[in-house]
């Protein structure tokens, strides 16, 4: 009778090396059978004829492990993916190998109770996500990583770095030659290192590079030298997060609290939110978010929940979420309002609200402002701006010109033309014009570094025909120039 199939079968993902196939990364039924990293596959196959292969995505992998990073901030702000690969070294030396991920607790292990507790809640949220992990905290990240890697224990918690003397010196995160060499000099264990005099070692490895640096690595993971979490996406400095009992589909009952909450803090530090971002944590492991900003500072509980009233529905909230953050990514100073002798709030406009209220229902780039940009070409002259926002960016008028502008300018046919002068009779959407007055030109020259080169020069007056109708012509180029055919003329705005 066959022995039964076992339950975890070996099982690794290959890429391709420079000299054929290698292994990528293995299971742990894998890793016990012999199987490693960076091994050819035809080796790997003959140590474990069992082995069951699939290539690797390296790309997804990554983007994977990023998407896990942002997950993982249901557990404390600060994370970022851990891309340091470990050093298989030989022997005992042997870690669990893989990628992880980094996360600063300060301050946050109390919100489970204690950090014990704290590992088993990633713990069981990661099995729940289908992900087997090997946790450690200790004060500084590379000693966590060491921890994490070769301790024997799958959750390990240190008080102080001296945890770390009887590992080996590979869980220094450096590479195997610098590994190899230190065995070779009788420094087995990051103890045996850090009893060495530093001057020694120092001078041993003085043209090395930092991350292969015994020594560097040695005060990392001491505390000695400093080495911060940088996640690709800091988090925002105000936030607020509300976990449930159990997943539910609909935030709605859940912003007026988030809300509230946001603006306390806000108000505390004296700021208003300009940018607001509301994120729900789904069971399966993926983040939904929705966006919405003020045109002015706003710390008011009732309009931030009006902003996202309007686009709850965005949020797919899958079979359900059991987390929900409100954050304000952008803040600004906002002092606080006078007040009257019944101890009120004295009621401010009502114009950066109905703004955001338009914005919210409409879109960000649907309400905007014009504004006056200094530019050569007057149609480039004009830019849209958020409202309330654009006056800051405003330049001064230039005299003599429209308020109206046609976009584009409408060409005009010719009938009779004064010399160096306007037409003196021209056809504008069937009806001919006679010029009864003109004034000019304003001439106004290409610019040579957004236009493309054989780009004409403009001559521009200002006009007024028989019914009194006063306009802005211009003629696109010189007779001359060198430059195309005859020069064609354009109206391109009227005076009030």
């Amino acid at each position: 009778m066959a022995d039964p199939a076992p339950d975890n079968p070996p099982l690794a993902l290959w890429v391709e090396g420079t000299h054929g196939p290698v292994i990528y990364a293995v299971n742990a039924a894998a890793r016990r059978a012999g199987v490693a990293e960076g091994g050819r596959l035809a080796d790997m196959r003959a140590i474990c004829p069992t082995l069951g292969l699939y290539p690797a995505d390296p790309q997804g992998d990554a983007a994977a492990l990023d998407r896990l990073a942002l997950w993982a901030r249901r557990f404390c702000p600060w994370t970022a993916p851990d891309r340091s690969a470990d050093q298989p070294g030989s022997g005992p030396e042997k870690s669990r190998g893989g990628f992880g991920l980094v996360l600063d607790t300060t301050g946050a292990d109390h919100l489970w109770g204690d950090e014990p507790g704290m590992l088993v809640a990633i713990q069981d949220q990661l099995a729940a996500l289908g992900y087997s992990a090997d946790l450690a905290c200790a004060p500084t990240w590379g000693a966590a990583w060491a921890l994490a890697r070769f301790s024997p224990k799958a959750r390990s918690i240190a008080q102080d770095t001296k945890a770390l003397h009887p590992l080996p010196v590979a869980a220094l995160r450096l590479p195997g030659e610098t590994v190899l060499l230190l065995r070779r000099l009788g420094l087995k264990t990051v103890g045996d290192l850090a009893a060495i005099p530093r001057i020694a070692l120092s001078r041993r490895f003085l043209r090395t590079l930092p991350q292969d640096n015994p020594v560097i690595r040695l005060d990392q993971a001491s505390g000695r030298l400093a080495e911060p979490i940088c996640p690709p996406e800091p988090p925002a400095s105000f936030r607020t997060l509300s976990r449930l009992a159990e997943p539910v589909l609909d935030p709605t009952h859940h912003l007026p609290g988030l809300c509230r909450a946001l603006c306390r803090d806000l108000a505390a530090a004296g700021r208003g939110a300009r940018a607001l971002r509301l994120t729900v944590w789904r069971v399966d492991g993926e983040m939904r978010w929705i966006t919405a900003g003020a045109s002015t500072p706003s710390r008011d509980p009732d309009h931030i929940a009006f902003l996202f009233r309007e686009r709850l529905e965005k949020i797919d909230p899958g079979f359900g979420f059991d987390l929900i953050e409100l954050a304000a990514p952008q803040t600004q100073t906002m002092p606080n309002h006078q007040r009257d002798l019944g101890g009120k709030a004295r009621a401010g406009p009502d114009l950066p609200r109905l703004l955001d209220r338009l914005a919210a229902r409409f879109g960000p780039g649907c309400v905007t402002q014009p504004i006056r940009r200094a530019r050569h070409i007057p149609e480039r002259a004009i830019a849209n701006a958020p409202p309330l926002a654009a006056a800051s960016h405003q330049t001064a008028p230039v005299p003599g010109r429209p308020l109206r502008l046609f976009t584009p300018p409408q060409e005009v046919r010719v009938l009779y033309a004064v010399p160096e002068g306007p037409p003196a009779q021209f056809q504008w959407h069937g009806a001919a014009s006679r010029v009864a007055r003109w004034q000019g030109p304003e001439r106004i020259a290409p610019e040579w570094w957004a236009d493309r080169p054989g780009t004409r020069l403009r001559d521009y007056y200002r006009v007024e025909d028989q019914a009194g109708r006063r306009l802005w012509l211009f003629r696109a180029g010189l007779a001359d120039d060198g430059r195309g055919a005859a020069p064609r003329w354009f109206v391109h705005g009227e005076f009030a």
